[in-house]
């Protein structure tokens, strides 16, 4: 049979073991154990004389160069990392004075790794974003890209945080807001990215147009056709067609029919045609714009189309007239 440990909690440190048919029992006295230690005022000292200490040497060294560093940011990320070194000086010393010092240090250095590893998971996560982006691309400088539901153009990548030029927001269809926003790598991890230029600059847009259902829709569709004629991207030179076929060696991209096309669908206030057409990512905005205009001058000169908005109607009868036709005017 193998041995046991028997744990004793009381006065007694030693009790014999030739009555228990085991091949060897170590006993420990927990209690007696916490008492010796707790007893011993010398590391008690040692302890509060190493914390003082340590506080001391940082408040001094925080006040000697808080002077010299301007930049509130660079003072703010010394004191974390003072915070850093005075913490893992004072856990090993306090370790090292209440443990044997002689077996404790493998012991020390895994619990030292583990708290690194909690305390800097944030900083380990941003390091491996980074590496992630660099090895795998999803992104580089240059892109437009979406995270998190902010857009914008990636100007820096960094070890740490990546930096875009925002684009939306309170601003219409796509353009600058002026803003940088600093994403940390690690999001590349835990949140969607959309890239709007990796491998195949183009975007699909559209752009609807509603009449109202007494106009000839027809018509509209025939005006909306002819702006995108004159006015989207030209896809009959190939050369979207290569873009496309160069992206397909890294993606699974599929697009059969390259040249703008009509849909039209009803909705509550009128007719909806809607026009679909690629474009550059970049462009949207303009090739949005050129378009409205071309469509909104051929509806001026057209008498039977019109747009259409939600309206109300209200229908008033004559309650004697419905009650000459035998119906309840209630």
């Amino acid at each position: 049979m193998g041995g046991f440990i028997v744990v004793s909690v009381g006065p007694a440190r030693r009790q014999s073991a030739s009555g228990l048919g085991v091949d060897s029992i170590a006993q420990v006295d927990v209690l007696g154990w916490l008492e010796d230690q707790m007893n011993d005022s010398t590391k008690v000292a040692q302890t509060i004389f190493v914390i003082a200490t340590l506080l001391l040497v940082r408040w001094l060294v925080l006040r000697a160069i808080h002077g010299r560093l301007e930049d509130s940011a660079s003072y703010f990320r010394t004191r974390k990392w003072m915070a850093y070194v005075v913490f893992g000086i004072g856990a090993y010393s306090i370790f090292t004075i209440w443990t044997d010092r002689g077996t404790s240090l493998g012991t020390y250095l895994g619990i030292l790794s583990a708290g690194i590893a909690i305390a800097l998971a944030d900083v380990i996560e941003n390091l491996a974003g980074w590496a992630f982006i660099v090895v795998r691309r999803p992104f580089k400088v240059g892109d437009r890209i979406e995270v998190e539901g902010r857009a914008g153009d990636v100007v820096d990548i960094r070890v740490f945080r990546f930096t875009m030029l925002e684009i939306g927001a309170w601003v219409d269809a796509d353009q600058s807001t002026g803003r940088l926003i600093h994403v940390p790598n690690g999001r590349v991890f835990s949140e969607q990215i959309s890239n709007f230029t990796e491998g195949f600059p183009y975007i699909w847009d559209e752009i609807g147009v509603m009449v109202t259902f007494e106009s000839d829709w027809k018509r509209t569709e025939e005006i909306v056709r002819e702006a995108m004629a004159e006015h989207a991207p030209d896809t009959s030179d190939g050369m979207i067609a290569r873009a496309i076929r160069q992206a397909a060696h890294h993606y699974l991209i599929r697009y059969t029919h390259l040249t703008p096309n009509t849909y039209v669908t009803v909705k509550d206030s009128g007719v909806m045609i809607y026009g679909r057409y690629l474009v550059p990512a970049r462009q949207r905005r303009h090739v949005n714009d050129q378009l409205w205009r071309a469509i909104l001058d051929a509806f001026a000169a057209e008498q039977t189309v019109e747009l259409a908005y939600p309206t109300i109607r209200n229908v008033i009868q004559d309650p004697l007239r419905l009650e000459g036709d035998g119906r309840n005017p209630d």
